[in-house]
């Protein structure tokens, strides 16, 4: 169900009580010099020569620019991307948890939503991003969409108990309170805005069938069009989901969600109605892979 729905019934359908949708370290390497023959562990003292210098600062130049290069590689190595934490490889990653990192996105699909995700901690991760951005989509205001994301984000099972709870809370009064009509339809001229925005994910827990993620989000809702009294505005949100493996693929399960964390509003100013419908109008979502 939509990460952002008012009068949801309960967090395990993913719908919030109070409105709408759901450092890296750096590794260091000690050098240590062999001892000389001085008593200082350095050699005898000699005089210092022109030739040496030149070629020490070449050196410097050179191990500095390796590092400059290693640390641009943010990891990519197929790691989790969870500063440290074992990759699929079970070696430690050095990449920080705010990078992006992954060996591949994905490929697949079904129907619009993302589909086949790898087998592994990262995989989960994706899975849950993109689960999260489906279910606080447009489509999920209308009927037929939505029992198409439905029946393709979680196990035959967990839909079959969601499918009829959520066809009575889009009531046609619910959605004339968004100021849709009752086939979750904008009035014309009008463009009725539900996004969601992944931030970041963490994993909670995971095994080989089954995982909990975490996805941190921004959601955008609100109808921008002449004479709205709900303009479009954003929330912030924590969406967690419980996946299982199935058939090959990640499925959910159960659900839950929480406000925050929420950043201090910034200081620019609010877009018109007629900005925000030409950016939602010109501007795509994404596939999410972590």
């Amino acid at each position: 169900m939509s990460l952002g729905d008012e009068d949801g019934y309960g967090n395990d359908s993913g719908r919030s009580s109070d409105g709408y949708s759901t450092l890296g370290g750096t590794r260091q390497t000690r050098t240590r010099l062999p001892d000389g023959q001085g008593g200082d562990g350095y050699g005898p003292r000699r005089p210092a020569r022109k030739s040496r210098s030149l070629f020490t600062v070449i050196g410097v130049v050179v191990l500095l620019l390796a590092a400059i290069a290693f640390a641009n590689m943010g990891g990519g190595d197929g790691g989790n991307g969870d500063g440290g934490a074992p990759g699929s490889n079970g070696k430690k990653t050095g990449s920080a948890p705010t990078a992006p990192t992954g060996t591949k996105p994905v490929t697949g699909k079904n129907g619009e939503i993302a589909s086949g995700f790898a087998h592994d901690e990262q995989g989960a991760q994706s899975a849950a991003s993109n689960f999260a951005v489906a279910l606080g989509s447009v489509e999920m205001f209308k009927k037929d969409s939505r029992h198409t994301i439905v029946d393709s984000i979680y196990t035959p099972e967990a839909a079959g108990k969601l499918r009829d709870p959520q066809d009575t809370a889009y009531s046609p009064a619910f959605l004339d309170k968004l100021g849709l009509d009752a086939n979750g339809n904008a009035p014309q001229g009008s463009t009725f805005v539900s996004r969601t925005v992944p931030v970041g994910t963490k994993l909670e827990s995971f095994d080989a069938s089954t995982a909990k993620v975490s996805v941190w989000y921004m959601g955008l809702i609100g109808m921008s069009g002449p004479g709205s009294t709900d303009p479009v505005r954003t929330s912030w949100k924590t969406w967690t989901v419980e996946l299982t493996w199935v058939d090959k693929d990640w499925k959910a399960v159960t659900d839950s969600q929480k406000d925050g964390p929420a950043p201090v509003p910034g200081d620019v100013a609010a877009s018109s109605s007629d900005e925000i419908s030409k950016a939602v109008e010109e501007y795509g979502g994404f596939t999410y892979a972590r």
